[in-house]
């Protein structure tokens, strides 16, 4: 893959996490402390709320973890049938995406706040179904430290390899960019529910997407399959 179109990747990647921030502050302070993308605090939640924590949904959190994995298992569909392309692998989950996204933002205009009953659990689902696919693309990608979704290697990474020789840390900048996105997203994405509505935070992820789906397409455009080829991993301290 040429450097430009690597970047250009990396970029749009980060937009995607900028977006799994917006949508998990409306999930988590809009639709009762539940998570549509960050599978591993439901799993958490899960748990708590089986152990009698009133504030938490046993309901809520399983809801999101089925939608999550029916996402992610169309996602993976997608990624046999087109990831022999990474950009039009790209152009397509973007697409499906966005779609889903649109299609959450209708229902979140739509429906009384606060949101509950079967409204609630529509945007909920329609929410983890789209991060579903989102993290399976991402991951089909493998773009490494570029997942849009979980940071905890990322965070790992980012000090265990400070003590690697210089130049031996080629991913430090991309690492603390995602970490920021998803920073920027959550915060952003909270203030938007808690002092205006929460639909402007879906209207925000939507908007990203948007621009996720449209730049993909332009870029994969005319292209082969050799030049998105993924890029070749560099050894690490762990490997020898």
């Amino acid at each position: 893959m040429s450097a430009n179109r690597s970047q250009g990747l990396v970029r749009l990647l980060v937009l995607m996490t900028v977006a799994t921030g917006l949508v998990d502050a409306v999930s988590y302070l809009a639709l009762g402390r539940v998570f549509v993308a960050n599978m591993t605090g439901n799993v958490v939640f899960l748990g708590f709320a089986w152990a009698g924590e009133r504030s938490l949904s046993a309901v809520a959190s399983l809801t999101a973890l089925a939608a999550f994995l029916v996402g992610a298992f169309a996602g993976g569909r997608l990624a046999a049938r087109r990831g022999g392309h990474r950009g039009r692998h790209l152009a397509a989950g973007s697409a499906i995406t966005l779609v889903l996204l649109a299609v959450a933002l209708v229902v979140a205009v739509l429906i009384p706040q606060p949101y509950a009953g079967v409204g609630k659990y529509a945007l909920l689902v329609l929410l983890a179904v789209a991060m579903g696919v989102q993290n399976a693309t991402a991951r089909s990608l493998g773009v490494p430290d570029a997942t849009t979704t979980v940071l905890t290697m990322t965070l790992t990474g980012l000090v265990a390899d400070v003590q690697l020789p210089e130049g031996a840390n080629p991913r430090m900048g991309r690492r603390i960019g995602s970490v920021l996105a998803m920073l920027l997203g959550a915060g952003v994405g909270a203030v938007l529910v808690l002092r205006a509505d929460p639909a402007w935070a879906v209207a925000g992820a939507t908007t990203l997407m948007s621009a996720v789906a449209a730049a993909t397409a332009r870029m994969a455009r005319g292209t082969s399959a050799e030049d998105w080829r993924a890029e070749p991993a560099r050894p690490s301290h762990m490997s020898r």
